[in-house]
């Protein structure tokens, strides 16, 4: 199994996936950013829109400006149901 870090992704968020149960790119492209998000914001009530956009391209292994308006609108509207 990839470690999340092999997605891009910084140690940081890397340890706090970990603590919500997620420890491998590969559960993170199968849970979902979305999923992924909301387990972060239950335990870090600080977890903003853009980690939900961080995550999203990083499963999507682009940059997270190449990700398209209508795409990161539907991920703002879903993270304000959180």
């Amino acid at each position: 199994m990839a470690a999340v870090t092999s997605l891009g992704l910084g140690k940081t968020m890397e340890k706090k996936l970990h603590s919500v149960g997620i420890h491998s790119a590969e559960e993170l492209k199968e849970i979902g950013s979305k999923q992924a998000v909301s387990r972060l914001k239950e335990k870090y009530p600080g977890t903003c829109v853009v980690i939900l956009y961080y995550l999203e391209a990083a499963i999507r292994g682009v940059e997270i400006k190449q990700l398209e308006d209508t795409c990161k609108a539907e991920l703002r509207a879903c993270f304000k149901q959180l």
